[in-house]
């Protein structure tokens, strides 16, 4: 992949930091750039480095032309487990086989918008309400057709506390307590 050179008088002054960013990330190496622009080694590195472009190492470069609808591909997928699944760039960094540096580009090329911790946390804690109170509807229909706490407890590996607290979160009215005991007082029979 050669990237044309800017048309100008002063190439020196005309490539941009961005413009050699937009041509790195869209595939060329540092070499085609220098050849290019007719910028030095280090003068086009320090551009680089000025227009915030995260690096790629050699081996990089040979995956991503070696196969660019493969990295398509994978990029579209990342940002789809990231964004609607509440995905971490650590747990995208498991699923490309990348490092975490290497998924987020792969996020960014495919469009999306990195989160901070803050809304990954509140994304997190969003879904685990949801299940939280779907199991807690789950738990009122058995309920409501005649288990017991205990057994519903049992059944679900939840102490007994957890479940009546999912039960009164899903506003199930409870049945009376059975008072199984002798009765003392006015109603005893002899």
């Amino acid at each position: 992949m050669n990237p044309e050179p800017p048309a100008t008088s002063d190439a020196s002054e005309a490539v941009t930091p961005q413009v050699l960013r937009e041509q790195y990330e869209s595939g060329a190496t540092v070499d085609e750039l220098v050849a290019a622009s007719g910028l030095s080694y280090g003068t086009v590195l320090n551009r680089l480095h000025d227009a915030g472009t995260v690096m790629r190492t050699s081996w990089q470069t040979r995956r991503m032309r070696q196969n660019p609808q493969a990295r398509r591909r994978l990029a579209a997928h990342l940002r789809t487990l990231y964004e609607q699944h509440g995905a971490t760039l650590t747990e995208l960094a498991a699923a490309a086989g990348e490092t975490r540096r290497s998924a987020r580009r792969l996020l960014i090329e495919a469009g999306g918008t990195v989160r901070t911790t803050q809304q990954t946390l509140r994304i997190r804690a969003a879904a685990r309400a949801a299940e939280r109170h779907k199991l807690a509807l789950s738990l009122r229909a058995r309920y409501e057709a005649g288990a017991t706490v205990p057994e519903l407890a049992t059944e679900h590996t939840y102490s007994v506390a957890t479940v009546y607290r999912l039960l009164h979160q899903a506003g199930t009215r409870m049945r009376p307590q059975h008072n199984h005991g002798p009765t003392c007082g006015e109603g005893q029979r002899p």
